[in-house]
């Protein structure tokens, strides 16, 4: 019996819907990485006073259809998939090795370096796909 692979459909986020899914997914994240929300703002490329953004994502509002702010957030659950796919029997080490010092960041957290922006996210995503593929 032969498998069927389907293809892989393109989820269009400039539907508000799965923009919403996607703000959900993004703050349970950051609830099991226990992020600052100074941090969360960064690490979404928001400004330090974002709060009340943060919190209207919290109560279930849609990220905002932006292309920076959306493609933070793949790259942000792409680092979570890779961690998880790593560490399988281990939850608590995959949300935990984002702030955990690493020789390969120069002794820094990888949050530290996710914090410089875009290109600190994918520096840590790369380097997870990386060590995935060895």
């Amino acid at each position: 019996m032969s498998a069927v692979l389907e293809p892989v459909r393109e989820i269009d986020l400039h539907r508000r819907g799965n923009r919403e899914r996607l703000a959900r997914m993004v703050v349970s994240l950051f609830d099991h990485w226990q992020v600052s929300a100074p941090d969360q703002a960064s690490l979404l490329g928001l400004s330090p006073d974002s709060r009340a953004t943060l919190a209207r994502y919290r109560k279930g509002e849609p990220l905002a259809d932006n292309t920076d702010l959306l493609a933070r957030a793949g790259h942000l659950l792409g680092i979570h998939k890779a961690l998880r796919v790593m560490f399988p029997q281990d939850s608590d080490l995959a949300y935990r090795w984002v702030s955990t010092p690493n020789r390969r960041f120069g002794g820094r957290m990888p949050l530290e370096t996710m914090k410089r922006g875009y290109e600190g996210i994918l520096a840590v995503r790369r380097f997870l796909d990386f060590e995935r593929g060895r």
